[in-house]
């Protein structure tokens, strides 16, 4: 009997662990807070295509676009933390959003577990071509010779952010048109319904190249790779500008450390491939990485600038 009783009792022990050794048994689901083509859906298919053959399990991105990511940030929020569902975020539903409600629907900082930094988005000011302006301050010279004439269309947070904080440093009043996502705006962009936008280098910049767009000034530090004959909004004219727009991959909380570690090891390799590399260069996306714990200091971190952003832009929280 004795025998029967500790072999039942080592058999009750294992199983978690032969459960945790048979992760995945099962697809993933890659959660993207914006619409399909969107800058931050290519980057996701471009990694999630990686892992899925190191895990030998289909990562499946799922797009739940709409209310600047927190309905993609509610759904990971509330779903199981056994790594099987996960988000590619981005300062919109991590930071954004969370900052722009006096009710949010989740705080960033306690709902989710950290897992990588993935990098840093290249977001251009552009210009339709009727717009008679070719640099910053033409622009602004325009706008506030023609105030609330200039519309400006949005596709997410950063856009929102971006353009309430150009406007207020530079004194100029425009009017807003908000869209679901980068690529309708572009299209009422590209067919004059609206004059302007802060948009993301892996949306913009083949009509940019092809001329159908003008681009004014790059929201980085310094001059993107991409297109090196692009000001910053400092050397423009606008030192005080400073938005920062990123991706990272979190889940749910309390998702176990030993999958979180896994995760993060997963995206880390995935971003030294070469094609992964060579894929986020075409959309001037710079690929960063980070420990899960850094990823938790600096989510916070955002929270509180974007919050301070917005109040120094005006923005009242709705």
């Amino acid at each position: 009997m004795w025998i029967k009783a500790v072999v039942a009792c080592l058999v009750s022990l294992a199983s978690p662990w032969a459960a945790a050794q048979a992760w995945p048994s099962k697809p993933i689901r890659l959660v993207v807070p914006f619409p399909a083509g969107s800058a931050t859906d290519s980057i996701a298919r471009s990694v999630g295509g990686v892992i899925a053959q190191s895990l030998g399990q289909p990562v499946v991105v799922e797009n739940k676009a709409g209310a600047d990511g927190a309905i993609a940030g509610q759904e990971v929020a509330r779903a199981a933390p056994d790594g099987y569902t996960i988000m590619l975020g981005t300062n919109s539903p991590l930071a954004a959003a969370p900052a722009l409600k006096k009710n949010p629907p989740y705080d960033p900082t306690v709902d989710f577990s950290p897992i990588v930094d993935i990098g840093r988005y290249t977001f251009f000011l552009v210009v339709h071509p009727s717009v008679p302006a070719s640099t910053l301050a033409e622009f602004i010279a325009h706008a506030k010779a023609h105030p609330n004439k200039l519309s400006y269309a949005t596709g997410n947070t950063t856009g929102i952010v971006s353009v309430a904080q150009f406007a207020a440093l530079a004194g100029i009043e425009m009017t807003h048109v908000p869209y679901k996502g980068e690529p309708q705006a572009l299209t009422d962009l590209l067919a004059g319904r609206t004059q302007a936008m802060v948009v993301s280098g892996g949306t913009a910049l083949p009509h940019i190249r092809d001329g159908k767009l003008k681009a004014l000034a790059v929201t980085l530090p310094a001059r993107s790779a991409a297109l090196p004959q692009v000001p910053t909004f400092a050397e423009a004219g606008l030192p005080r500008f400073s938005i920062t727009s990123w991706a990272a991959v979190v889940g749910p909380a309390r998702m176990p450390p030993d999958l979180v570690e896994r995760w993060n090891r997963e995206f880390m390799s995935a971003m030294a491939r070469p094609e992964v590399i060579a894929a986020m260069e075409r959309q001037a996306f710079q690929l960063t990485g980070s420990t899960p714990a850094r990823l938790g200091s600096f989510m916070k971190e955002q929270l509180d600038s974007y919050r301070a952003t917005l109040k120094a832009a005006g923005v009242e929280p709705e």
